[in-house]
């Protein structure tokens, strides 16, 4: 059943614009270099003492950094994005525990095919994708205890690909290419959990790829993008394919405080049959530096 969700998520998005927000986007009017670079924190924090409605004590905060920088001229453009994030709880009697971690950085080529206004371009992506700190299935093990699934560049992803873009403005884009993608584990003892073989730490897969992102302003203080990445292996079925799909609906309560609204699902079969769901809803202060 899962896998059927998938087709259609996959069909719905080859005949669709769906959407980005791990894409770079290139103003209409760019000329030259432009740099935009994004930080914020969230913070939340409880405590309760002899409280009828019960509760427990925590505190958590999450720090995040945006740094984008592109540039055009003629028919060619660069872009490079480096998106992280990072957080931490605290709930009594439980300890510390991570509840968000990422490290994606990300390298677009552009070149358009005709004069400079042509809405189609050749396209090359150098992708890096993992996370900084251990990650655990918490109360997992047999006796209760933790099972660690992850740790940096484990699994770390670095993929190539090219192709084909259409890219009708600075909001929309798709795109159709071939790619490799390598699978790193620096710790061996989490290969099998990523699809590998007890005690390796590299693989190589050769595919073909489909990515599509979009974004708009809903209204004046309040922004959606979305993004949808396929990878599929040429040497395994379709049902297979790699797909992460991110949504991300953000708005400015003022010059320093914004709240934002996240979901990410990601199939990857090496991991689970069962669809990956991440969402978070946070509200902090962000700085937008130019």
């Amino acid at each position: 059943m899962k896998k059927i969700i998938i087709f259609f998520v996959i069909i719905i998005f080859t005949a669709f614009p769906i959407l980005a927000q791990d894409s770079i986007s290139f103003p209409d009017e760019l000329e030259g270099w432009e740099t935009n670079w994004v930080l914020g924190i969230n913070g939340s924090q409880a405590s309760y003492s002899n409280w009828a409605q019960g509760g427990v004590n925590n505190i958590a905060a999450t720090g995040r950094s945006s740094f984008t920088s592109v540039y055009h001229e003629g028919r060619f453009s660069y872009g490079f994005l480096i998106d992280t994030r990072f957080g931490k709880t605290k709930v009594q009697d439980e300890g510390v525990r991570k509840i968000d971690d990422r490290l994606f950085i990300k390298n677009r080529f552009l070149y358009d095919l005709g004069d400079e206004e042509s809405d189609f371009k050749l396209y090359g992506n150098i992708r890096i994708r993992t996370q900084f700190d251990k990650g655990f299935n918490y109360g997992a093990g047999e006796d209760g205890t933790d099972v660690l699934i992850s740790n940096f560049m484990a699994p770390g992803y670095f993929s190539q690909d090219a192709g084909l873009a259409y890219i009708p403005s600075s909001k929309f884009t798709f795109e159709a290419g071939l790619g490799l993608q390598q699978t790193f584990i620096r710790d061996r003892s989490l290969a099998e959990t990523y699809g590998l073989e007890e005690g390796e730490r590299f693989r190589s897969e050769a595919g073909f790829t489909l990515g599509s992102s979009f974004e708009a302003n809903i209204a004046e203080n309040l922004k959606f993008s979305t993004s949808i990445n396929t990878f599929t292996n040429v040497s395994r079925s379709i049902k297979s394919s790699d797909v992460y799909f991110s949504n991300k609906l953000s708005g400015r309560v003022n010059d320093f405080m914004t709240t934002s609204l996240s979901l990410d699902l990601v199939y990857d079969d090496d991991f689970s049959n069962r669809v990956q769901v991440a969402q978070v809803l946070s509200l902090g202060i962000s700085f937008d530096l130019r």
